[in-house]
């Protein structure tokens, strides 16, 4: 099940929001309304919730759930296919049977005074105390000061690859396609099937395509990245053996990066394929920058545009009929606006991470974690594996529970990385655990219980990556599935 907590205010027009909200959930065919008496709306009893029942059945809720004793005097007026009732929160929740809840999205909506905090907590399936927090404005903002940057008619693929880059699968998706993004990419096609299994129906590209998915690319309408003869030809024959004809697929051509993508020398035997295919019809030829975050490569990327766009219109021309052209990646369309072509493609840029206007952009992920426990270390002694950890004076630590398994990585032990608790910058000390660490909180007034930013506002991903020696991308991808994410909107 996916939990909606919305418990923090309840009136009529914050229901009907929330309602929406829940209706756009698609990963979930069952939608749920867990509701508590609406106070002070200054409407008659009898009225207000005959109004709410129409919410209900205009936006297709399958069970009401309803805690109060306003509620449940007007339970009648609840049309819906299940429904029950309870006098408070506390009821509910002793007589809750968490196996009546399956696959189904479920939204808590309720006033203040019934504590649905309580109904929250009990639905939690992943109690870890490490979360990974997804600001969902944030990250709308992201895609919006992007797409300030684009002509009216260019549009935009996102990149949600690799749990969208560490921030989720369908909850980013389905948000991206509330935006109306126009293509999502992801890397392998289990990617694509996972969030059309979802409800997402978005244009979905996978870009490195296998042959032994090219039956699930076609049965989810999923669109393949064709990059060399090989995959042209196997992928064909599939089509055709499926009785399929004009299938899209996305030519990559490679301009200097010499990774994926037909090269220069290929592109003339690609259209004679092309041309004589009845199974696969041309949505977009693409290329990919090596190096447009980076000034001092700038005339080599210079360089790759003009080839991309030189070998693009020799495509058009040559199999012909126009296609959607796409080079630039998120530094691009921020440094090289002029090369927009028809498409551009949002990565790291989405996610907070910007080639030069930082600053412009939001924080959309928050990872956290709670002091466990305080602890005083005598002079001279020694904190965590293999010793590392010295205690020159005596010492008052922190043990929080984030390790390596969470995705805090272990270079950042002995004081190499810090964490933000109460207000303090804190050196890490002692080698990073698999599941914790250790801080020296010396002299700082912070107590068990408190609040961890393990990387956010207070510690930019950007630090981070520089005292690593890596990039953003890294640290974004390598928190662990076992950190609950949790989506929230401002």
């Amino acid at each position: 099940c996916s939990v909606i907590n919305d418990s923090y205010n309840s009136d009529f027009v914050s229901l009907q929001i929330a309602l929406n909200y829940l209706s756009q959930q698609n990963q979930h065919t069952k939608k749920t309304l867990i509701l508590s008496d609406i106070l002070q709306s200054g409407k008659d009893e009898s009225e207000l919730y005959s109004e709410v029942a129409g919410l209900i059945l205009e936006f297709k809720i399958d069970r009401i759930i309803g805690i109060g004793e306003a509620i449940i005097r007007q339970k009648d007026l609840f049309k819906t296919k299940e429904k029950s009732f309870y006098t408070s929160t506390d009821d509910f929740l002793h007589k809750l049977d968490l196996n009546h809840f399956n696959d189904e999205a479920i939204l808590l909506k309720g006033s203040r005074n019934f504590y649905f905090e309580k109904i929250s907590k009990a639905f939690e399936e992943k109690m870890h105390r490490t979360v990974l927090e997804i600001n969902l404005n944030a990250l709308v903002h992201n895609l919006n000061y992007f797409r300030s940057k684009l002509k009216p008619k260019t549009k935009i693929m996102v990149m949600v690859k690799a749990l969208s880059y560490g921030s989720g699968t369908y909850e980013i998706a389905n948000i991206l396609q509330y935006q109306r993004v126009d293509y999502l990419g992801v890397a392998f096609a289990d990617e694509g099937v996972a969030l059309r299994e979802a409800g997402i129906k978005t244009p979905i590209i996978v870009m490195n395509p296998e042959q032994n998915s090219f039956d699930l690319i076609l049965k989810y309408k999923l669109e393949p990245e064709i990059y060399n003869f090989n995959v042209l030809e196997q992928f064909s024959r599939t089509v055709l053996r499926e009785g399929l004809k004009d299938y899209p697929v996305h030519i990559k051509l490679d301009t200097g990066m010499y990774r994926l993508g037909f090269a220069k020398t290929e592109v003339t035997r690609l259209i004679q394929h092309i041309k004589e295919s009845k199974a696969l019809k041309v949505s977009s030829v693409f290329s990919h920058l090596a190096a447009s975050d980076e000034n001092v490569h700038d005339e080599y990327t210079r360089q790759q545009i003009t080839l991309f766009n030189d070998l693009s219109r020799q495509m058009i021309n040559g199999i012909g009929y126009p296609v959607l052209r796409h080079i630039l990646n998120s530094a691009g369309i921020e440094r090289f606006p002029d090369a927009q072509f028809e498409m551009v493609r949002l990565g790291i840029g989405l996610y907070g991470i910007s080639a030069e206007n930082n600053e412009l952009l939001a924080t959309v992920s928050t990872l956290k974690s709670t002091v466990i426990q305080v602890k005083q270390v005598p002079k001279n002694e020694t904190i965590g594996y293999s010793r590392k950890g010295k205690a020159f004076e005596d010492m008052v630590i922190a043990i929080v529970p984030v390790g390596y398994a969470d995705g805090l990585n272990r270079l950042l032990s002995n004081g190499k990385g810090k964490l933000y608790i109460n207000g303090f910058y804190v050196p890490i000390v002692g080698n990073i655990c698999m599941d914790m660490c250790m801080a020296d909180i010396t002299g700082c007034n912070i107590h068990e219980g408190d609040e961890v930013i393990v990387f956010g506002k207070e510690i930019s991903i950007l630090d981070m990556a520089k005292e690593l020696n890596t990039i953003p991308y890294e640290i974004l991808t390598s928190v662990s599935s076992r950190v609950k994410r949790v989506y929230f909107q401002e």
